[in-house]
């Protein structure tokens, strides 16, 4: 009787599970490649779960994979007004040319995001798009996190909403305890393992990093006081303690140990699929060099379309110096006609990334850090050497450099003599396909797949009503109560008045011993 009652409520469970009802799901993706293929990927992964799921997206980044795949879940495109279309175009394209010429600069982050809020206050004007997606009465909205403006369109839905953060942890504040002598605050380049001048640079980046983070939401003042009526305005930094859960695609195989709420969950690997035999033609150029191997290289969608000459030029002298056979993702309108090809690189507009990353033969990744690529490359134990352009890949490649797993090069500093020592060091020397193995080890070793991971916690939440029960009541309370300023405040008070009455009674007691010396002088 006993082990039928222990059986009673895993049975229950099951049963929840089974007869769960299909939700209907808004998924919002972002403007970027790699973040429009994570949102794809989540979509499908909804669907097929039997939930009904509709994907908001930008029209000109959703059309070059519509036409590969079948979607199976519904889909709505949003583009800008024709007469402000070429304009914007322009004004994004001026941007993103400035970020790469000068791309750690503050003040470019913030044209950019006032682009973002422009833009936004558009996507919010579309009272067709806005009316239709109220109708569908959604039970939860999953969105893109790297964009606030989907924050505010959950909020205009009036529709609970989980963040989904394709980017490592720092990027964002949403209210993760982060203890600054060993979680490093983004932008500050340092590791979990900080010296006393390391605490003293931290400490200081954080109120730098606050600062920056408040500016960047103040860039979406004007569209929320147009789109929004007096009295129920959100402010965007609430808006994210406001997420029922936090889907954050990173994994514990490449981010530092840090505190964790109950409502933040790795999903890192997403994107894993099983690999498949590669072309034969490529097949062949690889086994042209025998036990040499190969290394593979492939800077990201958008940093190669900013391979400037120099660097090609450079990349390609230092490759030619190289015993393996290279597979360089650049398509050849980009190769300068100057610049003869070494005899061991073929280059590809597209190469089967995952496939050739699980290719026994390889031997290096040359990567530009970004989070899609190195997951891959983690869970096939390759070792990488970076060349971050912007953005958080950085960041990503001092993570990979802590754990040994690779090494980061300076796009700007790039020279053919000093990059081909560098892939020859981590190719020759074991200990970074140690570590990288290591993190393959971590990152297959999960109970769970990240897919696994993330249905089950959006099922978890549709069945519990919401996330309350993983969020603590500190979200809730003013931060000088949240930070303990009151109780501090009222302890200062509290010992500067016991003080002072010390003081007083010591007076008091004092005073006649005063008296009597007085009389006796």
């Amino acid at each position: 009787m006993a082990e039928q009652r222990s059986w009673l409520p895993v049975s229950l469970f099951f049963t929840k599970v089974l007869f769960l009802e299909a939700a209907k799901i808004l998924t919002i993706g972002a403007m970027g490649v790699s973040h429009y293929r994570l949102m794809n990927r989540v979509s499908l992964l909804l669907q097929d779960h039997g939930h009904n799921v509709t994907c908001l997206l930008y029209e000109k980044m959703s059309t070059p994979d519509l036409k590969k795949e079948n979607m199976s879940y519904e889909i709505i495109t949003w583009s800008l007004p024709e007469d402000q279309e070429k304009e914007f175009d322009n004004r994004f394209s001026l941007l993103v040319e400035e970020l790469f010429i000068d791309r750690f600069n503050h003040h470019t982050l913030i044209k950019i995001y006032k682009y973002f809020a422009d833009v936004c206050s558009l996507i919010l004007s579309r009272e067709d798009i806005i009316y239709y997606l109220k109708n569908k009465n959604f039970d939860l909205v999953f969105l893109d996190a790297t964009e606030s403006c989907f924050f505010l369109i959950a909020e205009k839905l009036e529709k609970p909403f989980v963040a989904f953060l394709p980017v490592q942890f720092s990027f964002l504040d949403f209210g993760l305890p982060s203890p600054l002598s060993y979680v490093p605050v983004y932008g500050s380049r340092l590791t979990d393992q900080m010296d006393f001048w390391g605490r003293v640079k931290n400490f200081l980046m954080f109120f730098d990093f606050s600062l920056k983070q408040r500016q960047i939401f103040s860039q979406y003042d004007a569209t929320i006081q147009e789109h929004f009526a007096e009295g129920s305005r959100p402010v965007l930094s609430d808006l994210l303690l406001k997420a029922e859960l936090w889907f954050v695609n990173s994994d514990f195989a490449f981010e530092f140990a840090r505190p964790l709420l109950p409502n933040t969950v790795y999903v890192g690997g997403l994107m894993d699929k099983p690999a498949r035999p590669i072309p034969q033609y490529l097949e062949d150029f690889i086994t042209t060099f025998g036990d040499s191997g190969f290394v593979l290289v492939s800077l990201g969608s958008v940093a190669s379309l900013y391979q400037t000459k120099e660097l090609i030029k450079e990349m390609n002298s230092a490759f030619a110096r190289l015993p393996q056979g290279v597979l360089w993702t650049c398509k050849d309108d980009q190769w300068p006609e100057d610049v003869r090809m070494a005899s061991n690189v073929k280059i590809m507009d597209w190469l089967p990334q995952v496939d050739l990353l699980a290719h026994p033969n390889i031997r290096l990744f040359v990567t530009h850090g970004g989070m899609n690529s190195i997951m891959e490359a983690i869970q096939h134990g390759v070792p990488m050497v970076g060349i971050p352009f912007f953005a958080d890949q950085p960041e990503n490649m001092v993570l990979i450099e802590a754990k040994k797993i690779g090494v980061s090069v300076h796009v700007d500093t790039l020279k053919a003599e000093t990059f081909a020592f560098t892939l020859k060091e981590v190719i020759e020397d074991k200990r970074y396909k140690s570590a990288a193995m290591t993190a393959k080890a971590i990152r297959r070793s999960h109970p769970l797949t990240p897919s696994q991971r993330l249905v089950g916690w959006i099922d978890h939440i549709l069945q519990t009503g919401g996330g309350a029960h993983l969020k603590p009541h500190g979200f809730q309370q003013p931060w000088h109560v949240q930070h303990l300023l009151d109780v501090l405040l009222f302890l200062l008070g509290l010992t500067l008045a016991t003080l002072w009455l010390l003081k007083k009674v010591l007076g008091l007691l004092l005073r006649p011993l005063c008296v009597a010396k007085e009389k006796k002088a």
